[in-house]
Formats: structure tokens, sequence, C-alpha cells
């Protein structure tokens, strides 16, 4: 490495270090110095390219207590966007999320893909990103899909047939003009609670359902992924040896048991929202449909649990709306077969990002990657 080359890393290394920082929060240049241990001067250097290229914007010099006012820096409210796109089996949604965490715009469209084509999916997307997409950079699109993913394509999906073996990153890009990274739904609904801000501690499961059941595995504040990318695939954990017979060619899986169609149906309703007034109403078909949805996936979970020894279970998507209702059913059946079940080790709680937790984590999946690779921002 030449001495210039080492020079550019240094910088790059205090220039994340710096973006890091006022993701956590706001602050003076002699408050980051203190944050950071980066001098002043060295802040100064790192910080006026943002502030010329509209990243950054200082604000107004304020005076608290003795000293010189100082005027502190953030992210400029009208800087760069990601996108976050996600493909699930029942809707298509989208999001903009600026540096600073702050969601700028999002949509939702209920809509059945599963025997949707590849051109159909991407055009709906593509023109739910335009819809919008405001007048400011943007850093690239996250999308998110409800199966394995590798270098950009959906290898397994049994719930979206169509779309498996697609190259959907790729030719989203085309459609776009922009980057686009895709990755799994399930994981990117738990980055969505560890950046930017950590909302459910460093080792947490989140759990989130629709046609399938999906979990992304947090160990050490980092999304666990397995050696293929499979880790976290909860719906298809069997919890009947010859059980009823699932998309993915075994028999018995979560998901069929305790996915959203299953329960919709058992309640004899059609929405989710429908089947949520008759809970408050105490209808008995649709308390009865959740609480067996609850026992199926407390079985399932006490699986996982008793291979990660979390100690929180996050409620994603339908099972947030649901867990008033369904969480007491999988507590019982987690107390009884986690190896820590009598202590109550594993606490269950929904999410605060409810439906839109996996596009905004596939948002987050950009803006992180900015910070990360500040190359990206300054060129």
């Amino acid at each position: 490495m030449t001495t210039v080359d080492h020079l550019r890393q240094v910088r790059l290394g205090n220039l994340r270090t710096v973006l890091l920082a006022l993701v956590d929060r706001p602050g003076s240049r002699a408050d980051l110095a203190a944050r950071t241990g980066l001098t002043k001067a060295t802040l100064s250097n790192l910080t006026e390219p943002l502030l010329a290229n509209g990243i950054l914007v200082e604000d107004a010099a304020t005076l608290a207590g003795m000293g010189r006012p100082s005027k502190p820096l953030r992210f400029h409210p009208d800087g760069p966007v990601a996108v976050g796109a996600e493909i699930n089996v029942s809707h298509l949604a989208v999001e903009t999320l600026g540096l600073d965490g702050e969601t700028t715009c999002r949509r939702l469209v209920p809509t059945d893909t599963r025997t949707s084509s590849q051109d159909t999916v991407l055009d709906q997307v593509a023109e739910l990103v335009r819809e919008i997409t405001p007048n400011r950079p943007l850093l690239g699109v996250g999308l998110a899909v409800p199966g394995v993913v590798h270098d950009g394509v959906l290898v397994r999906a049994p719930n979206l047939p169509e779309l498996v073996g697609a190259p959907l990153a790729e030719a989203l890009s085309a459609r776009l003009g922009l980057d686009v990274e895709l990755d799994n739904e399930a994981n990117l609904a738990a980055l969505a609670h560890l950046w930017p801000r950590h909302l459910a501690g460093e080792d947490f499961v989140h759990v989130s359902a629709d046609v399938g059941i999906g979990a992304g595995v947090v160990l050490g504040g980092e999304v666990y992924r397995g050696a293929s990318g499979f880790a976290g695939e909860l719906g298809h954990v069997v919890i009947e040896r010859n059980g009823l017979s699932c998309t993915c060619g075994s028999r018995g899986c979560v998901e069929r048991y305790a996915g959203l169609d299953v329960i919709l149906r058992e309640a004899g309703r059609r929405r989710l929202d429908s089947l949520a007034k008759a809970l408050r109403a105490g209808d008995p078909k649709a308390l009865d449909a959740v609480r067996n949805a609850g026992e199926a996936l407390g079985v399932g979970l006490a699986t996982l649990m008793n291979l990660f020894d979390v100690p929180t279970v996050v409620l994603g998507g339908s099972y947030a709306v649901l867990h008033e209702h369904l969480s007491a059913a999988a507590q019982s059946e987690m107390d009884t077969r986690v190896l820590a079940g009598g202590e109550r080790h594993t606490r269950l709680v929904a999410s605060p990002l409810g439906e839109f937790a996996v596009v905004r984590g596939a948002a987050g999946l950009i803006t992180r990657r900015a910070v990360l690779q500040p190359e990206r921002l300054v060129g």
C-alpha cells in the first residue's frame, strides 16, 4: 500500500467514526472531538466537504454554560435518502429514509404476488419507488424478499415460485438507474431493530408472518445469516413429523399452523384488520384461531430458543397486531419446552415498527452501507 493509499484509508476511517457519532446524535465540533477522540482541526477538515455537499448542516450557534457558543452539526434534513422496497406475498411496500434515521415517505399496497411474473412485480415496485422518490440525492435501493438470497438472486422462495432464479437486484436496478441490494425480508426486519437505533438489545429474534413465517436472528448486535443464508427459516421448522404438507416439500412446518393465511381461514376472516376487530369483540372463533396459532408458534420458537438462547423474541408484522391474543399461548409452550422456560427466560414483545419493519430495514441497509463506506458519500 502506498503512502497516499494509507492516508486515504486513515481519512475514510476517521470519517466513518464521525458519521457513526452523528447517527447516534448531533453534536458540535467540540462535542464530536470528545466523543471520537479526533482533534477539532481534523473534524473541521472532515466535515467541511460534507457541509458543502449538503450531507451535513450546521445549526445556529447556541450558548450552553460558560465558554464560546457551539454550532451543532447534524445530517441535513434535505440530504440524500435511501429507498427501501419490499416484495411480499400479500403486499408491496416502499419507504425513503434519511441518514438521520427519519422516514420521509412510505407506502404499502395490498396485492397478491404469488402468481405474478418477475416483470409484473418489478414494474409495480419501480413505479412505487418513483412515486415516493423526492427531488433529492438517492443513495440506492434495498430490496426485501421472503426467501433465500444469493448474489442478487432469489434462490428459494416456496411462496413466490415465479420469482425464484430471477436476478431481481439487477432487473430493478435497470428499471431505476440505481444500485439495488437484495436481502431476505426477515433479516432486514431484524436489521431495522438494530440500525440506526437498538430497539431490542444485542441478542434477539425478530419473527413476523404473512403466508410464510420468517425469523431474523441477531447475536452480538449482528444479524446471523448462517453459512448459506438459510438461518432463521422458522416457518419451515417441523413441529409435527407427519403433519400437513407444506409448499417447501416437507410436512408439519410451523407456517402450516401459524401463518397468517391459516389464522384468517380458521377465524373465518379475509383481512387482518377484520380479524383484529373480531378479537376485540371477543369472537370465539377468532380467539381460538389465534390461540392455536400461538401454540404452534411457541413450539417452533422453543426450538430456536434452545439453539440460540436469546433473551427476547420480537413479534413483528401481523404478529405485532395479534400480540395481545397470541403471546400468552406462545409463551406457555415456550415455558414448557425451553430449557430455561421455568424462569421465563425469554420475553415476547411486540415490535414498535409493526408492518413497516421490513421496508425500513431495507432502506436502513443502504444508509448503514453509506455510513460504513463513506467513500460512497464523498467519492
